[in-house]
């Protein structure tokens, strides 16, 4: 004869087993999100607020490690001027600045 208790023990065991797994997914997603992508947004967040309050004659620091004075901004670009030479002018992108400072009001 089939015993139908023993199926419905194995069903349930079964579920229990899915929902304990989904917890520890749910968990490990939490911490992920935590660690990782939420200080990450607020980084790029801090980097873009930076970028839109840049202004001519601003210092920045380039991500190859030079300092130079902002000339020119454009939408995307911006023209620095790099050490005491005034014709040395490069075109950047606004990616390229991890860094600035603002000049010293007198």
């Amino acid at each position: 004869m089939f015993d139908l208790s023993s199926v419905v023990v194995a069903t349930e065991g079964a579920a229990m087993s899915w929902i304990g797994l989904l917890f520890y997914v749910v968990i490990i997603g939490g911490v992920f999100y935590f660690l990782l992508v939420r200080p990450q947004k607020k980084e790029q967040k801090r980097l873009n607020t930076m970028l839109s309050e840049m202004e001519n004659g601003d210092t920045v620091l380039t991500s190859s490690g030079f300092y130079g004075i902002v000339i020119d901004i454009t939408d995307d670009t911006v023209i620095v001027e790099f050490g005491n030479n005034k014709n040395c002018r490069i075109p950047m992108q606004k990616s390229a600045i991890v860094q600035i400072e603002k000049p010293e009001q007198a």
